[in-house]
């Protein structure tokens, strides 16, 4: 059954990860555009979820180093569990338990399909589509490789490559480090765990050593130093406030082409039309 895999992996009594209604969502999403959207995570290592809508759930491919822009490079996908449709808003901080980490919403938008059947295209391994974000635009394919991280219930490989086709929105710029930051919230991920609860950290650790470990240290300091600031700065008495977050132009339950964002870090670099024009753009930290 749709989701099931995804309700087994998580105790919804300690996750902030919606549970999601399979035929809820079928009803509310019937006619409307097909939502797609990134999340960056944080979790035992750095990597980022993309998902496409297709019949009331998410389907997921986890991309280790991220989409690129640049079609001669491949990049690896591993086809995860399906998810919610409601799991396409999530931004926040996962304590414990599978996937503990932090999560950002990277982009969003909607996508359409470049095959007459995506179920046959699913089969098949090799799903052509075209996307329309705030980061990622124009046409791109999924494509599933043979052997490689083992297969999933129907026998079929986990393993796919996420690639995109040049047109104009192709290039060599490096779109996770040009546009690092939140589509939601214009958020990084020391700013997502000072809008929540540090101290969810002292019990459970998500990334224990390695580079994603360092990171995570990092930004743990950071979150704390955040919050830090904003308490030495209100009145006596004062109620803390979070940081303003900016409201999100795409609703996910009802996505509609997304508008173009206000500002550089959140949007599809005009530059990576042309990769040529690509070389000497100035990358945001």
């Amino acid at each position: 059954m749709a989701l099931d895999d995804y309700k087994k992996k998580r105790d919804f009594t300690k996750s902030p990860e919606p549970a999601g209604d399979h035929d809820k969502a079928l009803r509310a999403r019937k006619g409307k555009p097909l939502y797609f959207c990134v999340q960056k995570h944080l979790a035992s290592h750095l990597h980022y979820d993309f998902r496409l809508e297709h019949n009331g759930v998410l389907l997921s491919w986890a991309v280790p180093k991220g989409p690129s822009l640049d079609p001669s490079v491949k990049r690896l996908a591993m086809h995860v569990e399906d998810h919610p449709i409601e799991y396409g808003s999530f931004e926040g901080v996962i304590p414990e338990g599978y996937g503990a980490g932090i999560v950002m919403l990277w982009d969003k938008g909607i996508w359409t399909p470049q095959v007459e059947d995506i179920d046959k295209a699913l089969a098949k391994g090799d799903l052509k589509f075209t996307l329309d974000g705030f980061k990622l635009k124009g046409s791109w394919v999924l494509v599933r490789t043979r052997g490689y991280g083992g297969s999933r219930g129907d026998g079929s490989s986990k393993s796919w490559l996420l690639i995109k086709h040049r047109d104009d929105w192709a290039g060599a710029l490096d779109i996770t480090e040009f546009a690092p930051r939140s589509v939601k919230s214009d958020f990084d991920f020391a700013e997502i765990l000072a809008d929540d609860q540090p101290d969810v950290w002292s019990s459970h650790k998500p990334a224990a050593g390695g580079e994603a470990g360092d990171m995570l240290r990092d930004i743990i300091q950071q979150a704390a130093a955040l919050k830090a600031a904003r308490a030495t700065t209100r009145k006596p008495g004062a109620r803390a406030k979070s940081p303003a977050k900016k409201k999100a132009t795409t609703d996910p339950k009802s996505p509609a082409k997304p508008k173009a964002a206000s500002r550089a870090k959140t949007a599809a670099p005009r530059a990576a039309r042309k990769p040529a024009a690509t070389t000497g753009a100035r990358r945001r930290s």
